[in-house]
């Protein structure tokens, strides 16, 4: 508790403790919002009240309950049960808990529970450290991380958890947690004032109880008895955002950069990806945009685009913001001005299509893998002729099945690169595919 706390404490201020710990949830009962996880009967819950959990990792963004459920697990399980902060502690500090688990579990055949808040601030060789103990039974591992496990968990370990997604808080949840926290203060908050405080915390309940704690004591040097919805904005001296994150305003948004750099408007493109990350919207979340938005709607018209938004991408894992904002700014305007073509995303609907229509078609003997004598005499590869003997490394060939003889999926446009890629290709395969005119 720091020295402003403490005097607070003293003065009366709060009745017992800050807010975030004054809700901070006890049981289930206590527990606020991730039904579609926590409700009554879901697996991870019978888990966690049956004493039986097992390693996951906990993915959701800030203030969702990842902490307050690690909470939860403490207080239900009769095992040992550590809490480490990957953001503060480093894996010499982790490895005593390590050995301390495996020793334990060897003498009693008990796991622990180790929670590792922001799991994701470990790199791969650092996460190494736990997987011997994941694996030998010695530690449940309980991983929360605001990152997309996929990329920042080792794959190992990652193989050995399960996942669980939590979603940002609704705004009932958020109200909920505002109005329980706030029920025995002496400062009034009316209807409006906790709704507009939800508002502004974008699902983040610990951005909400933030927010009430500076209300009551800056309301508390003012004098003031009661807040209302419109001294919220006045009081914490910040405007209630038009764009939400966690709302329908979050797909407004991106999907407004989406096509305004398919409409080749740079000015417009950057005025809302600026809109966005002004907002708070994770860069990541915007990059990986760019970086879908490069193969689908730029694609080999111009090749360079998607090497562009993955540096965009990578910039912006390392740098973090505000230092990768023109990273995502280039790649965001070199997209807008990019020729323009949707031909490979085209390509794999319609291969997709065939691929589902047909799932047990076979591949042709021809171009069939035949590294034993067996494969060879079964006809496997038979009749193959590599391209490479051949005059300029081509010969026309069918290597789609008889059925598909012809087929084209792939059609590039007249723009950008894809203009010499189509007169190679009708050339290549005069007489054999028909490309269509597309502009």
């Amino acid at each position: 508790m720091s020295k402003k706390e403490d005097e607070l404490l003293q003065e009366g201020f709060w009745n017992d403790e800050p807010l975030a710990l004054k809700v901070r949830p006890k049981n289930f009962d206590e527990f606020i919002g991730q039904d579609h996880i926590l409700a009554k009967g879901m697996p991870l819950r019978e888990a966690i009240e049956n004493d039986k959990l097992y390693s996951c990792i906990l993915y959701g963004p800030p203030g969702c309950g990842k902490t307050s459920l690690a909470e939860v697990i403490k207080n239900l399980t009769k095992k040992e049960f550590k809490h480490f902060s990957a953001a503060t502690q480093g894996v010499g500090d982790l490895k005593p808990l390590m050995d301390h688990a495996s020793e334990l579990f060897q003498k009693t055949g008990i796991p622990t529970v180790i929670f590792v808040d922001e799991i994701h601030r470990f790199n791969k060789s650092q996460q190494d450290t736990l997987l011997q103990s994941v694996e030998s039974g010695g530690v449940i591992l309980v991983g929360a991380t605001t990152e997309n496990p996929s990329f920042e968990i080792n794959p190992a370990l990652l193989s050995r958890c399960r996942v669980f997604i939590f979603k940002p808080l609704t705004k009932n949840s958020i109200t909920e947690i505002l109005k329980r926290a706030l029920k025995d203060e002496k400062i009034f908050f009316d209807e409006s004032a906790i709704e507009s405080i939800a508002e502004l915390s974008g699902g983040d309940a610990r951005s909400a109880l933030n927010m009430a704690q500076e209300l009551l004591e800056l309301s508390n040097n003012k004098n003031i008895s009661e807040i209302k919805g419109e001294d919220v904005e006045k009081i914490l001296q910040r405007a209630i955002p038009r764009y939400r994150k966690h709302a329908d305003e979050h797909y407004d948004f991106i999907s407004a950069l989406h096509k305004s750099m398919r409409g080749s408007d740079p000015d417009a493109a950057v005025y809302y990806l600026a809109k966005m990350l002004e907002a708070g919207e994770d860069p990541l979340y915007i990059a990986r945009r760019v970086v879908r938005f490069a193969s689908e709607d730029v694609g080999l018209a111009d090749p360079k685009a998607l090497s562009i938004a993955i540096d965009a991408y990578q910039a912006s894992h390392f740098i973090g913001m505000p230092e990768c904002t023109t990273a995502l700014t280039e790649a965001v305007i070199y997209c807008s001005v990019a020729p323009k073509s949707n031909s490979l995303y085209t390509a794999y609907i319609e291969a997709s299509k065939e691929a589902r229509a047909n799932p047990f078609e076979e591949v042709p003997f021809k171009i069939r893998n035949a590294p034993t004598e067996f494969m060879k005499e079964m006809g496997y590869s038979k009749g193959y002729i590599y391209p490479h003997d051949v005059k300029d490394a081509f010969l026309v060939e069918n290597y789609l099945p008889d059925r598909l003889k012809g087929k084209v999926f792939y059609n590039p446009t007249s723009r950008g690169l894809e203009i010499k890629i189509k007169e190679k290709l009708e050339n290549l395969w005069k007489g054999f595919k028909r490309w269509e005119n597309k502009n």
